[in-house]
């Protein structure tokens, strides 16, 4: 099978050159559900936390895009109270030559540095962009609880 090869390159790829701070580990031996997570930057406004996710491969990789799924709780105004993250190289600018090792790098960047463009939560974007004390201190009490 064609994509099971692709998911087993991508795969071997991600773990021959890692990514700092980002860990994938196949779930349950099912090569199209990644366990991942990353530890937010040092400089980043969740700092100290550790965010998980779910990277799900749909059948028809690489001609359709991952879902993401994060599952740990964070004040962000780019990922949804679902856990889902918006980035267009996983809505409308995905190619089947994305590799996977891109699509962390870019959710990693997303996670550490919070724009209020483009948001999924208008709300927290709104924070961001008018208060970002009360933005900052907020996304660290969420890291504290959520993400310690």
């Amino acid at each position: 099978m064609a994509t099971l090869r692709r998911i087993n390159k991508e795969l071997t790829n991600i773990h021959a050159n890692p990514l700092e701070g980002v860990t994938v580990q196949p779930a349950d031996d099912n090569m199209f559900e990644w366990k991942c997570s990353i530890k937010a930057f040092p400089d980043s406004p969740y700092k100290g936390g550790t965010f998980h996710f779910t990277l799900s491969l749909p059948p028809n990789f690489p001609f359709k895009a991952p879902t993401v799924t994060f599952t740990t709780k964070i004040y962000h105004p780019g990922i949804n109270e679902e856990g889902s993250i918006c980035v267009p190289v996983l809505r409308d600018d995905w190619k089947p030559t994305v590799t996977l090792t891109s699509v962390l790098n870019i959710i990693q960047e997303k996670l550490n540095n919070p724009s209020p463009d483009d948001p999924f939560e208008p709300d927290i974007a709104a924070v961001l962009k008018d208060d970002k004390t009360k933005f900052l201190a907020t996304a660290k009490e969420w890291t504290k609880k959520y993400a310690s």
